[in-house]
């Protein structure tokens, strides 16, 4: 059975981590991040716009993201010693896409991490200890929950594992650069889920809700436990 809320799909074309411990507010205003408006998706029965890109007519893209031109790059990797270490360790040497995003622990509270995605793995890096918390193999991520509205959460599901919960603005490009990643290291076209309200495991007991909804001025978010 499947552990999360009946969502809709879309397909883009194209070792052991210590946890970050740390009790999420339950509600949240817009995405937690950079304070923008939303939009209100609904499908759509012409042909895919450019608005309407890379989601297929179900998700919009927000005005900003939209006309922002995709760097992958955003903090100069190659010039952080201890990135390069992390990556040179695990046999690395394609960087995808790496930026500051903010990650939600198992008890709620976001805490900075530095996201990169190379063509193997998903890195989780402290920026301030410089130390590498997770690791995750691109092969290991089951699919992508997303709200239908324009805030900026994301949730990697690793069926495997635990899953995690982030927020970013450029979170179009990640979901983009994730499905690209994946169909190029093993041919598999990962799952993008869109709902206004999905499931995802915070940690190995812990199972929590994230809803949506929208409100006058921007998104209302709330994480509850299950």
């Amino acid at each position: 059975m499947s552990r999360f809320l009946p969502s809709r799909r879309v397909q883009i074309e194209s070792a052991r981590y210590d946890d970050d411990n740390g009790r999420a507010p339950e509600t949240l205003d817009n995405d937690g991040t950079d304070g923008s408006g939303s939009t209100k998706l609904r499908p759509s029965d012409s042909n895919v716009t450019e608005d309407q890109e890379p989601f297929m007519g179900v998700k919009i893209r927000r005005k900003a993201s939209r006309l922002r031109d995709y760097l992958g790059d955003y903090i100069d990797v190659p010039s952080r010693p201890y990135l390069m270490r992390i990556l040179e360790k695990q046999g690395d040497k394609k960087v995808f896409f790496a930026d500051k995003v903010l990650k939600f622990t198992s008890s709620g509270k976001m805490k900075r991490r530095i996201l990169l995605i190379t063509d193997f793995a998903i890195y989780i890096v402290d920026p301030d200890t410089n130390a590498l918390k997770r690791r995750i193999a691109l092969a290991a991520v089951e699919k992508l929950c997303l709200s239908e509205l324009s805030d900026n959460f994301f949730a990697i599901i690793i069926p495997t594992e635990y899953d995690i919960l982030m927020a970013s603005t450029r979170k179009t490009e990640i979901v983009t650069v994730l499905v690209d990643a994946t169909k190029s290291a093993s041919d598999y076209e990962l799952e993008v889920s869109l709902s206004n309200r999905f499931e995802y495991h915070a940690g190995a007991d812990v199972v929590k809700e994230i809803q949506f909804e929208e409100v006058e001025g921007g998104v209302k978010t709330r994480i509850i436990r299950k």
